[in-house]
């Protein structure tokens, strides 16, 4: 997988060095500072450059450990990280990137994973702007703005380097006659009419938290931050297509303006906060619950689209892992989203590298938590990797001695050998699957009681709203899947995924009941078992 740039560090007026205390991240020092007790989680903090990760770590009471130490409980990387770096974590670990998911993370890959969803859901995949792919489209492109011409209509196109980040190489225009055919470009239309605060265009950073891709778990972080752009916007024409400051809302453009506003407050400058933002919505009668609702859809469908290449890129990380089992990877995702003047959202990028830099406090105060609630979420603990290690003894001692669960038949078998061999082979799939289910219960359940100022977005608790993004689910999956192996297709379909515990006691009793039948045993009323009792 092709790596892909991060987001840079932000800057102020002066370079910041990581070793510069601010006065608000001192305080904060010292209130964490504490022993360090045997038994605590470890945090290989070696791959970041942010200050506040840290700072978070040791907030947690996680101990840092050395850079060359690969047995942490958390692996905290800024970039992606090769697939074999993750084939070779326990299952004890934890670290904070997904493979795959540059399938929305690149430019390009992002478009064109989103044509192939908005061929076969167009009215479900409303909110990214037209967008073409140079060399491949060139030609499309070209017969678009023709047809434009014929009809005496005039668009405004941006034009962004494939694989680039923080603003960099990014044009306006208005003739595509222009363009290079065989430069890589992603060519997108205009939102020419965005919503504006105070006269100036601005973007919406949401922080999102994925924990899971089998089965998927998304949670939105009820904050982020308001960039604002710095000159006031006026709609694009001939004379003004080059006045970035005015048509990007990119924090590394912007804070080049002299005009860029720094302020303390979460209600001023060019950087405000999310939570104002639906503050200021609501005082001017819109909607909040609808725009939170939908950005929530554009970030659930976005991340719809990327679920088969993540979830087939992490089984051939993680071969022989059962459905349902604890996660190594979580990732923390930077959504850039637009407001038209309708407040509809459009999704413009997304960051799998999102800036962690902190040098105004209204970025101390939103990414502190969006890392601060994220870690608590995820519920690393102590007996993880002891768990772990005792379980792999257990195995390997079985693999040694030969003492597996279900015995091998012999060639010549008779019927009846077969008949509950295939039984007890039935009923260790239930019992394994069984675990998995309360297991995924107990996580739930910790995940309620430690959201903070996340919220699940995905799956979500309405049953229509499940239903529909389950459908576009079997859509996106349907698309990834044309040409590849039958065997991947029926594990992914597997029916034993969706039970619920009921479902899959139901089946063990019937199986027992089998099983007495091929015994020739008479069928008595049963009581229940302890190790299959529901719970309570």
């Amino acid at each position: 997988m092709p790596s892909l740039p991060q987001e840079g560090v932000i800057q102020g007026p002066t370079p910041l060095d990581l070793n510069t205390e601010l006065p608000y991240q001192s305080t904060m020092k010292r209130k964490v500072r504490k022993k360090k007790k045997k038994g605590t989680i470890t945090a290989n903090v070696a791959g970041t450059k942010f200050e506040i990760v840290r700072l978070v770590i040791d907030e947690m009471g996680f101990m840092k450990t050395p850079d060359e130490d690969e047995t942490s409980n958390l692996i905290w990387c800024d970039s992606a990280v090769q697939q074999e770096k993750i084939s070779e974590l326990q299952n004890y670990q934890r670290i904070n990137h997904f493979p795959g998911m540059g399938e929305i993370c690149r430019k390009d890959f992002l478009a064109r994973n989103m044509t192939k969803m908005i061929k076969s859901r167009p009215l479900d995949y409303t909110f990214v702007p037209r967008t073409w792919i140079f060399p491949a489209e060139y030609t499309q492109f070209q017969n678009y703005v023709k047809e434009l011409k014929k009809k005496r209509k005039q668009k405004t196109f941006i034009v962004k380097p494939a694989n680039g980040a923080m603003g960099h190489g990014i044009s306006l225009i208005r003739n595509g006659d222009k363009l290079p055919s065989q430069d890589h470009l992603i060519v997108q239309e205009y939102i020419e009419k965005p919503f504006l605060m105070e006269g100036y265009k601005f973007d919406l950073r949401i922080y999102i938290l994925v924990t899971s891709c089998d089965p998927l778990k998304i949670f939105l972080y009820h904050d982020g931050l308001v960039r604002m752009g710095t000159e006031k916007y006026i709609p694009p024409n001939e004379s003004n297509l080059t006045q970035l400051y005015m048509h990007l809302t990119n924090y590394s453009v912007n804070k080049h303006n002299e005009r860029f506003e720094r302020d303390e407050t979460e209600n001023k400058g060019s950087k405000r906060s999310i939570k104002w933002f639906t503050e200021f919505l609501q005082a001017n009668q819109h909607d909040v619950a609808k725009f939170w609702s939908d950005i929530s859809e554009l970030v659930v469908k976005t991340l719809i689209v990327a679920e088969p290449h993540v979830l087939h890129a992490y089984r051939m990380c993680r071969p022989g892992q059962p459905p349902g089992s604890e996660s190594v990877c979580f990732e923390v995702l930077g959504f850039d989203i637009l407001l038209d003047r309708k407040l509809k959202p459009w999704l413009l990028e997304i960051n799998r590298a999102p800036s962690f830099g902190t040098d105004q406090k209204i970025d101390y105060d939103v990414k502190r938590g969006v890392l601060l609630n994220a870690l608590k979420l995820l519920n690393i603990r102590t007996s993880d990797k002891r768990r772990n290690l005792a379980k792999q003894k257990a195995e390997a001692q079985r693999r040694l001695y030969g003492q597996n669960s279900i015995k091998r038949l012999l060639p010549g078998s008779s019927d009846w050998e077969q008949q509950r061999h295939q039984l007890e082979r039935r009923k260790e799939e239930l019992k394994e699957r069984l675990a998995q289910v309360r297991k995924q219960i107990s996580r739930e359940e910790h995940e309620n009681r430690h959201m903070g100022n996340y919220r699940r977005i995905y799956p979500p608790e309405d049953k229509a709203l499940l239903e529909k993004y389950e459908n576009l689910l079997a859509v996106a999956f349907q698309t990834f899947l044309s040409g590849r192996a039958a065997s991947f297709q029926r594990e992914l379909n597997n029916p034993l995924k969706r039970m619920k515990e009921e479902d899959i006691l139901d089946l063990l009793e019937q199986c027992e009941i089998d099983d007495e039948k091929l015994m020739g045993k008479t069928t008595k009323a049963r009581g229940p078992k302890v190790q299959l009792c529901k719970k309570t």
